[in-house]
Order: structure tokens, then C-alpha cells, then sequence
């Protein structure tokens, strides 16, 4: 078993953390321009879909390179955020849609 995703997970949480805990701890945060209030609200949801992007499309090969690979994973990804796009809502319905459309098409053997 390998540490490297924990690592990952922390190294994420410690470069997200700063622009999440700006709204705590600054008093004067609803006094920031309308487009840095934007950026500091998307910066979350901008890091994990990248996260998941990358890891529905690059897959390490035998050898230990990596090379993309578009599957089931990749169509749940984009349909994840088409659900993000049109109902402007937080990720959790969109990640718990795409995880069924995964879950799904394993059950029937397509991936």
C-alpha cells in the first residue's frame, strides 16, 4: 500500500486551506471586489476538478511512464460537470452522480 495519495491529500488541504479560511478570519471580507470574492469562492471547486481530471485521464503504464486514457471515467468527469454548470450548486450532487455512472458501468462489465 502506498502513502502516496494521503500526501497528496495533505499537500492539497495545505495549499486550498489559506484561500477557504480567508472568510474567517478576514473582518472585512464582504468589502473585497466582486472578482476577487469570485476567485476566492472558486478556488476550492477549481482544485478538485482538476484533481479529478487528472486522475479519470492519466494512467500510469507497466513500464512507468503514463498516457491518457478516456473511459467511463473521463464521460462521469465531464457529465459531473455539466450537472456543476447548469444547476450552479456545490459538488456533492455532481460527485455523487458521477460516482453512479462509474459504479454503473462496472456492474455491467463496460469498465
Amino acid at each position: 500500500m502506498s502513502l502516496d495519495l494521503v500526501v497528496l491529500a495533505l499537500l492539497m488541504a495545505a495549499v486550498t486551506y489559506p484561500s477557504r479560511a480567508v472568510p474567517l478570519l478576514a473582518p472585512g471580507i464582504d468589502r473585497l471586489p466582486a472578482p476577487v470574492l469570485g476567485y476566492l469562492r472558486l478556488v476550492g471547486p477549481a482544485v478538485l476538478a482538476a484533481l479529478a481530471a487528472a486522475n479519470a485521464l492519466v494512467v500510469k503504464t507497466p513500464n512507468g511512464g503514463t498516457t491518457i486514457h478516456v473511459g467511463v471515467e473521463a464521460a462521469a468527469v465531464a457529465i459531473a460537470v455539466a450537472i456543476v454548470a447548469w444547476r450552479r450548486t456545490l459538488l456533492l450532487p455532481a460527485i455523487a452522480v458521477a460516482v453512479l455512472v462509474v459504479a454503473a458501468a462496472r456492474a455491467a462489465g463496460m469498465a
